[in-house]
């Protein structure tokens, strides 16, 4: 005999075709997600390889910047080097070329001592007699003619300027027999002098400094 189906899907439970859907959605949406997943995944390694080549090649700039700066302060310092290494073996051959211009400030170094041991004893006379009376002694022309010979450089002829504006003012004050006055202008007149030497390098050369 023949059977007939008149509805075959009436032999399937509607919930086994219910469980059906839900398991193709699922797995459609787990192959949504997971594509998703792997996009998100390739855009961060995409991202960081950008940020990764960005900050190599920043850095690879700043350092070859830096190396440049740090070639050029190199230059600037030898070439400063050199100049201060010839000016200085110019300014040594000038000195012992010139034995008699450094007797006349060794002079005055011995004089400025003596000048001081008096003042410090308030002894003006003594003070006057190695000074004398005026700024026109023959010791103290010797004295600026080799100040002159050793100088250079404007701050070095500026000393000379002090150093002369003081000494005057010295012998102003032990001629007027002006103990403070002569105190004052013998320090002065003696730290011109020391710093105009230790500018020329000559501290070195003389002796009682």
């Amino acid at each position: 005999a023949t059977v007939c189906l008149s509805n075959p899907k009436s032999f399937l439970p509607s919930s086994s075709f219910s469980t059906r859907k839900q398991i193709i959605l699922c797995k459609a949406e787990n192959n949504v997600c997971n594509f998703s997943s792997i996009i998100s995944k390739r855009s961060l390694s995409i991202s960081l390889a950008s940020s990764l080549l960005l900050s190599l090649t920043g850095n690879g700039t700043f350092n070859a910047n830096a190396a440049i700066l740090e070639a050029d302060e190199d230059d600037e310092l030898m070439e400063k080097v050199k100049k201060d290494r010839k000016k200085r073996l110019e300014r040594q051959g000038i000195v012992n070329s010139s034995s008699k211009e450094k007797g006349y400030l060794q002079d005055l170094v011995y004089k400025l001592s003596k000048v001081g041991q008096a003042i410090e004893k308030n002894d003006l006379s003594a003070a006057s007699s190695v000074l004398g009376q005026n700024t026109d002694a023959d010791w103290l022309q010797k004295v600026n003619s080799a100040l002159n010979k050793f100088s250079g450089s404007d701050e070095e002829k500026s000393e000379i300027d002090s150093f002369n504006s003081s000494l005057s003012s010295l012998v102003s004050s032990v001629t007027k027999n002006d103990i403070e006055g002569s105190k004052t202008a013998f320090v002065a007149s003696a730290s011109a002098f020391e710093k105009w030497t230790t500018l020329t390098g000559l501290i070195e050369e003389l002796k009682g400094l």
